[in-house]
């Protein structure tokens, strides 16, 4: 039944995708706010074939610590393309520090970029970190939150922070933005695994956690950052398992943490 459930959502959300960007290309030449739109409808559909095909949905919690201030900055885990469809559920109108080479997609590239993201190239560090702060005081300057996922690519459930360490440029911003770094842990892996045909049915937990504190040192926001994150995801990972046993047994948590 999940292979059924999976072939079909697979064969709808490249469709409806692929309709998309051939449907919406006029819009390319009105505003970002046009752009905005298309994108939430997309989404709003995709969430629907989520929802009612794949039987996948989501939940959302500490939504108490997300800043009034509409210029903050969330470093997310990221497990699955799941939350790359949620982030605008999730925030209204953020923007994504991501990977350069996403721009260069045939005509989704230019929809992204016309949603002005902050492209990174990650071949160079020194051209990265200079676009992350650039994008940052940018954004600060939009009131917009930005997304940004430490571990610069998706990992899998089983992956430890030795395998795929965090990044430097989540530091870097939370030094020259003067903006505040919210923790977001997740367990979407657990469903939609990293580059996985199959989808699992379930409830994806998204969990907001307080706001890394001000004026730390350079390790000390790495630290913070890691262990809060890897600590609360394995925790979710561990209540999704408890809810669905046929999802995959987690890693132990001292598999995924750093010395």
């Amino acid at each position: 039944m999940i292979l059924i459930r999976s072939t079909l959502f697979n064969i709808l959300f490249f469709g409806i995708t692929a309709i998309f960007c051939i449907v919406f290309i006029p819009t390319l030449f009105f505003s970002r706010n046009v752009i905005l739109w298309v994108t939430k409808l997309w989404l709003r559909m995709v969430y629907f074939l989520e929802k009612y095909v794949a039987g996948i949905d989501f939940e959302v919690r500490g939504k108490e610590h997300i800043p009034s201030d509409p210029s903050y900055i969330v470093a997310a885990k990221h497990q699955s393309a799941y939350e790359t469809l949620k982030l605008y559920y999730l925030f209204g109108d953020p923007t994504i520090v991501l990977k350069k080479e996403l721009l260069n997609i045939p005509v989704f590239g230019v929809f992204l970029n016309k949603l002005d993201v902050i492209p990174i190239n990650r071949k160079n560090k020194e051209e990265s970190i200079k676009s992350i702060i650039e994008g940052a005081e940018r954004m600060k300057g939009q009131k917009r939150p930005i997304i940004i996922f430490p571990q610069g690519t998706r990992v899998s459930v089983q992956t430890s922070v030795q395998q795929r360490p965090y990044k430097g440029g989540i530091v870097k911003m939370y030094q020259n933005s003067d903006m505040p770094v919210v923790p977001l842990a997740l367990n979407s892996g657990m469903f939609w695994a990293r580059n996985s045909y199959i989808k699992k049915p379930g409830k994806v937990i998204f969990e907001f956690l307080p706001a890394i504190e001000q004026g730390l040192p350079e390790k000390k926001v790495m630290k913070a950052l890691e262990d809060r994150l890897e600590a609360k995801t394995h925790e979710l990972m561990i209540e999704a398992k408890r809810n669905y046993p046929y999802l995959e047994e987690p890693p132990k948590r001292d598999l995924l943490t750093v010395e």
